[in-house]
């Protein structure tokens, strides 16, 4: 593999850049082995150094840059998902020919073989909006004026944009695009964008200085300051203006016509109407291009795209189909998270999950801390399990905020709650609360409406095979091996232990309420079976109550299984006798057969032998026309349900993902003896709980809101 050298340490922390450059990326240091090339970011001056070194090693220097569809939002928040790649020049500099520029002027064929991908990617970036940056609210309505006759849109850049310098243009420039853009257009209305980071305060633009107003000669300028989603503005535009911005390529792809002041990488190859006459790069531009081909260049053929489900290599449709998630995740909850009665250290651990806009989470004591947030109808009221702390409920009522009940997901992570890892996936419940029977959950109410799609039920039943090739539940903790139980041919009866004062326990039970009642109630169903007990794992930590007296369980079992994980026991076993645990849930996962003695949220479906039918929850579940599929089972609780979590790539992902990451955290753990360690106990508990204080202690002086 290619040794690329960097001399930025800012560049290592870049998620996944090895994977995107396809190179082993190192820190230079002095004396250290040569490298095959030399990486800077683009052609900043802080590249000099990195030229220079690469200059004297006589080694390839790499301008790299984000590409064209980077992430949601800016910054570090929102690592990149695509890349160019530079080893001519890079897209932005018309001085310099770029590999972008060298593949449009060459004579081979963009399109070929991939033309219907082109003509889908392009599609589904109108028809989703997509751009550089995804985080801006759409156009509103009232933003633009309804008596109209033409609308021209003219977009202004940061002063001091190096794609302005490097694409041949300067202040007068913009002023000559303007002008240019009023005397053409005599009865249009005048649309000039300010850059987002011009609003905020950050920088300064180049046409800062213009004024909403009406000319002597009736026309008039609207100047747009606030953040807009580029497409929802130009979709409702006759005609752009534009110097170097990207804009101008994004209006090209919605089929505006697009007139060019200075010399962006799209520009010269006849799409757009070009004013740079006297440029360099014009000389250097003489093929035709259409649109579809400049598209197909640079974002297919130039840009590299990462695959957030995998963390590999992967293309354009995996980088959309990532946008459109958090863009409809963003748009889940508009208003504020308020968060009450979370420790500091479980409020870390869950506070990116609840917005991509960190600004809009906050952590507050109790209900009176909430109320002097004033909070409206669109904010939330966010609170873990089933029960709302007290003046909770009351505060929705009077407020008409919208009340979340908070639980762990059903694939969680490698680890324990209980323990301080932090959580992988989560739900967030406007109804009720899937473990709760006594009441109807946002995860019943997709199963009695089950419709779900072919896609669905074929990514269902891929994530279940998944799963059961995997080993996969959810704290996937304990080694998965070939079990030595002695059972001599009987039937093998799998008893899982559960937290005995758990809520699902309380509400979901009637009979059959504590371990030892589980124990036996199996024994009798089953006089001669081999029975195996395993006790729950927060129990065995010591972490919960539960614990069943040994003599007790060997009294009732004939094997009492602590160590071997919950899906080596499922497989060895032949049915599961429970009382709502999840372990049923993971058993019929694998096909086997499951005996509930209460009301869990995978049972009176069809799929379970129920000891409790005339169960309130058995009774609304009855409703649905016909029984539930396993498919349709899987799809509503590990599809729909919950949502997931990427902590390297800071944002929400799909089911399939954090498979994933769980397979790969536990090989890793696995390999380098750091499984076992993450069940230790009481002392590595308090370590990492004054670990997570110092940071939320760091954000707090940082004033961000940390619990």
């Amino acid at each position: 593999m290619t040794y690329l050298g960097v001399t930025s340490r800012g560049m290592l922390r870049l998620p996944f850049l090895h994977v995107l450059a396809n190179a082993h990326v190192q820190l230079m240091v002095p004396l250290g082995a040569p490298p095959d090339a030399i990486a800077g970011w683009g052609r900043r001056p802080t590249t000099r150094k990195a030229r220079a070194i690469a200059q004297r090693l006589s080694v390839p220097f790499w301008a790299l840059e984000d590409g064209f569809l980077r992430s949601f939002g800016t910054g570090d928040r929102f690592p990149p998902l695509s890349l160019v790649l530079d080893r001519q020049g890079i897209y932005y500099d018309a001085y310099v020919c770029s590999q972008l520029e060298s593949l449009l002027n060459s004579t081979e064929d963009v399109l070929l073989d991939q033309a219907q991908d082109v003509w889908r990617a392009r599609a589904l970036l109108i028809s989703n909006h997509l751009s550089k940056y995804n985080s801006a609210p759409f156009l509103a309505s009232s933003a633009l004026r309804d008596d109209d006759v033409q609308r021209v849109l003219v977009i202004d850049q940061t002063a001091g944009d190096m794609s302005v310098a490097l694409g041949g243009a300067n202040a007068y420039t913009f002023a000559a695009m303007l002008a240019a853009a009023r005397a053409e257009n005599p009865q249009a209305t005048i649309y000039v964008k300010t850059h987002p980071e011009v609003t905020a305060g950050r920088k300064g633009g180049y046409l800062t200085q213009v004024q909403d107003g009406v000319a002597a000669s009736g026309q008039r300028t609207v100047v747009l300051r606030q953040a807009i989603n580029p497409l929802s503005l130009i979709e409702r535009m006759d005609r752009v203006y534009v110097v170097t911005s990207t804009m101008g390529f994004e209006a090209l792809l919605a089929g505006k016509p697009v007139s060019v002041f200075g010399m962006p990488w799209y520009a010269g190859w006849g799409a757009t109407d070009d004013r740079h006459v006297d440029s360099p790069a014009l000389l250097r531009r003489t093929r035709k291009r259409t649109v579809d081909e400049l598209f197909a260049a640079a974002y297919f053929h130039y840009a590299r795209y990462l695959d957030p489900v995998t963390h590999q290599r992967g293309t354009i449709f995996d980088v959309m189909g990532w946008l459109v998630r958090q863009r409809k995740m963003a748009g889940r909850y508009p208003g504020r998270m308020v968060a009450v009665g979370f420790r500091r250290w479980k409020a870390a651990n869950v506070k990116p999950l609840l917005s991509l806009d960190p600004r809009k989470v906050v952590f507050v004591p109790d209900a009176g801390a909430a109320a002097v947030l004033a909070p409206g109808p669109d904010d939330a009221l966010v609170f873990w399990g089933r029960e709302a702390p007290a003046g909770v409920a009351d505060l929705a009522q009077r407020t008409g905020a919208r009340l979340l009940r908070m639980e762990d997901g059903f694939v969680r992570s490698v680890g324990l709650g209980s323990d301080l890892i932090a959580p992988l996936s989560l739900v967030l419940d406007d109804c009720g609360i899937y473990f709760d029977p006594t009441q109807p959950s946002g995860l019943e109410r997709i199963l009695l409406g089950a419709d779900f799609s072919e896609e669905e039920l074929v990514r269902a039943a891929a994530v279940r095979a998944f799963m059961v090739a995997h080993g996969i539940t959810k704290y996937n903790l304990e080694p998965r091996q070939k079990v030595p139980w002695a059972s001599a041919g009987r039937q093998v009866v799998l008893v899982p232990g559960q937290v005995e004062d758990d809520a699902s326990i309380r509400f979901g039970c009637t009979g059959v309420k504590t371990n030892l009642g589980l124990l036996q109630a199996t024994r009798q169903a089953h006089p001669d079976a081999f029975i195996v007990y395993k006790p729950h794992p927060d129990v065995m930590s010591g972490n919960r109550a539960g614990k069943l007296a040994l003599a007790q369980a060997r009294a009732l079992a004939d094997h009492i299984e602590a160590h071997l994980s919950v899906v080596s026991c499922i497989e060895a076993c032949d049915l599961v006798h429970t009382m709502t645990s999840l372990t049923g849930f993971d058993a019929l996962l694998r096909g086997k057969r499951v005996v509930v003695y209460g009301q869990p949220f995978y049972a009176g479906w069809g799929l379970t032998d129920d000891v409790l039918p005339d169960g309130a929850a058995f009774a609304r579940r009855r409703q649905r026309v016909r029984a539930l599929t396993l498919d349709e089972l899987v799809a509503g609780t590990l599809l729909r349900y919950p949502i997931y979590w990427d902590w390297q790539l800071k944002g929400y992902t799909t089911c399939e993902a954090v498979l994933h990451r769980i397979v790969e955290s536990r090989s890793a753990l696995e390999a380098s003896g750091g499984l076992e360690k993450l069940r230790l106990g009481f002392a590595r508990r308090q370590w990492r709980k004054l670990k997570i204080l110092a940071r939320t202690w760091v954000w707090g002086h940082a004033g961000q809101p940390g619990g």
